[in-house]
């Protein structure tokens, strides 16, 4: 019975093997497999998150390449981003801010946005009395966004975001996540150009793993 079991797992091990290694992205220098893979929000369908923070210089270098790829991807690919805030206290309030806009539907509107405000424009977003000044003057009702920045839903998603950063192993952003399964980065690919060619790789095989 334990050369039965032993046997199952080396067929097992390299079947994973082959399906990782089966395209031109190299496992452990343009992509790594996350241990163990992490549940996803949309089973039924690829799930491609972007771990981000308005803070981070290469984040906005990154947003004018991946928001066109993003919505570009097929109907069976869902596109997340998640703003994580490492513990520091203003990228905790430029997460709340993703949040709350997510709350009323004007994140997508104004994602290139705040990255312009921040690091061509040096607005001070770290301040939540600037935020809220540079919010309302985007045609954002001031009061329903301060009602959702300060509310316990977008608290709890702030924790949870960064709880999945963690699970997921990210320690430098922009880190981009394929299914629950692998993660990559414009650091790890080389590139944000390679990053892109990795990514539609491991999204190909994540589609096939579904059976989309």
């Amino acid at each position: 019975m334990k050369w039965l079991v032993l046997a199952c797992r080396t067929l097992l091990a390299a079947a994973l093997l082959a399906s990782v290694s089966a395209f031109g992205a190299v496992l452990d220098r343009d992509y790594v497999l996350i241990s163990p893979p992490q549940p996803v929000d949309s089973p039924r369908k690829v799930e491609v998150v972007e771990v981000f923070s308005y803070a981070c210089p290469h984040c906005s270098a990154l947003a004018p390449l991946i928001e066109p790829w993003a919505r570009k991807l097929p109907s069976n690919v869902v596109y997340k981003r998640i703003p994580v805030s490492f513990g520091r206290g203003q990228w905790t309030v430029l997460a709340k801010a993703y949040y709350a806009l997510e709350v009323m539907n004007d994140a997508d509107r104004l994602q290139e946005k705040i990255f312009t405000a921040v690091h061509t424009e040096h607005v001070n977003l770290f301040s939540q009395d600037v935020l809220f000044d540079w919010i309302e003057k985007q045609g954002v009702n001031r009061q329903k966004f301060i009602s959702a920045f300060n509310s316990f839903a977008v608290q709890s998603m702030v924790l949870r975001g960064d709880q999945r950063a963690m699970a997921y192993g990210v320690d430098s952003v922009p880190t981009v996540i394929v299914d629950g399964k692998y993660r990559t980065s414009p650091t790890m690919a080389g590139s944000p150009e390679a990053m892109f060619s990795v990514l539609n790789e491991l999204i190909q095989q994540a589609l096939r793993d579904h059976k989309l």
